[in-house]
């Protein structure tokens, strides 16, 4: 089961847009094989820094406004948000030292 918080077309700008805590949103779904590899890998970053920031996933299929609003063609598509703006984003499913690198502002 995974950690990280569902969130939907609806609650996507409390959630995510107007957290006082950086979020990363893992955008995926139920039948893509590698974003299946992907969830435990953040799942882990989400209880290793629950403190700097939330990890979230966005289910494309279920919730298609906010994957159009943010372009999403490819899964898994990992997006860093901070403030309310994107600030950094990883497509394709990575080992957890490249997130740590790719979002180390946030994390460390």
């Amino acid at each position: 089961m995974s950690n990280a918080k569902d969130v939907t077309d609806a609650s996507f700008s409390t959630d995510v847009l107007a957290s006082s805590k950086p979020v990363i949103v893992d955008f995926w779904a139920e039948w893509c094989g590698p974003c299946r590899k992907l969830g435990p890998i953040l799942d882990e970053i989400s209880v290793e820094y629950s403190e700097k920031v939330d990890v979230v996933k966005v289910n494309v299929d279920d919730n298609p406004a906010i994957a159009a609003q943010y372009g999403i063609t490819s899964i898994p598509a990992v997006y860093l948000f901070q403030g309310g703006e994107v600030k950094g984003t990883v497509i394709g499913a990575r080992p957890k030292q490249f997130f740590e690198k790719e979002f180390a502002d946030v994390l460390s």
